[in-house]
């Protein structure tokens, strides 16, 4: 008896394999970021490394001199100057910034009437555009209609009016306090959006253990908070050390450099003054700062690991 024969399954295509493929498809979606990347980012990186081995100035395109910027750069008081306010700067703010950020999320993840409203509200600093905020306090500011120095007068606190810009150390304090003003938002938000997330069983469990409000925030808020916090205090951190736009605008450096951050500096040094390897030198001599504070996000996920009961 003869057996009947089984027709032979066509093989799926090459491009029908592809498309069913999951790693296919995920590479798809990743093509287009991942040119934009390449375009915007690893080019003009590329391109900042280059010129800081040139002598390339606006205008001419410059011969490969090795390192003279950078050995040029490392004996030059403003350059050390400028690193040393763009370190200040970043440290203390972004410190102000942590706890206040914290202690109004804190707030905000209450049951508070008209919550809702409130954190739209304390959004307004971030949302409004840079420049308008650094010509606010710029008006705030001035050395001879700030609104500051005539409510403190009135006040009796002071007696005379207060040179908030033209001061090196009064200068420092004013950017530090409106960058602070500007980015407790950001961190707020961020760290409310983390408390969403710690389930209240952990919070009534402890409260029958009899913990009190600070153990409550100690061993449960603060361990589960910490992935979340190593994460926004790197953005906060990257953000506050390559701020521009309010320096610029408030103070452009001045006065006498005092609050000249590398990346002023950069854009004095390679836009405004046209020697581009020297800016593009300052620029490069950022990354390690920059690189620093990655690892300090990686380290933060590394901890989550370790909470959650990972072994790497």
């Amino acid at each position: 008896m003869a057996v009947p024969s089984v027709a032979a399954q066509p093989r799926p295509s090459i491009l029908s394999r592809i498309s069913e493929s999951r790693n296919a498809l995920g590479f798809g979606f990743m093509l287009p970021a991942a040119v934009l990347l390449l375009v915007f980012l690893t080019y003009p990186l590329g391109l900042g490394v280059w010129l800081g081995f040139t002598d390339a100035r606006i205008g001419r395109p410059g011969i490969f001199i090795g390192t003279e910027n950078y050995q040029y750069l490392w004996s030059d008081g403003v350059f050390w100057l400028s690193v040393f306010n763009t370190l200040l700067y970043t440290i203390s703010a972004s410190i102000v910034k942590f706890v206040l950020g914290l202690w109004l999320a804190l707030i905000l993840n209450e049951n508070l009437p008209f919550k809702s409203f409130f954190r739209a509200i304390v959004l307004l600093p971030w949302v409004v555009p840079t420049v308008l905020s650094a010509i606010a306090f710029w008006w705030i500011y001035d050395s001879q209609f700030s609104i500051l120095s005539w409510a403190l007068q009135q006040m009796g606190l002071i007696d005379h009016r207060i040179n908030f810009l033209g001061d090196p150390t009064n200068a420092r304090a004013s950017v530090i306090a409106a960058n602070v003003w500007r980015g407790i938002p950001f961190v707020a938000i961020t760290l409310l959006a983390g408390l969403q997330t710690i389930p209240q069983s952990l919070y009534e469990a402890a409260t029958l253990d009899g913990a009190s409000r600070w153990q409550l925030f100690r061993y449960v808020t603060l361990p589960l908070l910490t992935p979340i916090i190593a994460i926004t205090m790197t953005f906060s951190v990257l953000f506050t050390f390559t701020d521009f736009q309010l320096i610029y605008v408030l103070t452009r450096g001045g006065p006498v450099n005092a609050t000249h951050l590398m990346a002023t500096l950069s854009f004095q040094r390679g836009i405004s003054g046209g020697q581009l390897g020297e800016g593009a030198a300052i620029a490069v001599a950022m990354i390690p700062f920059l690189l620093a504070a990655i690892l300090f996000s990686y380290f933060g996920l590394q901890r989550r690991k370790w909470q959650q009961g990972g072994g790497d």
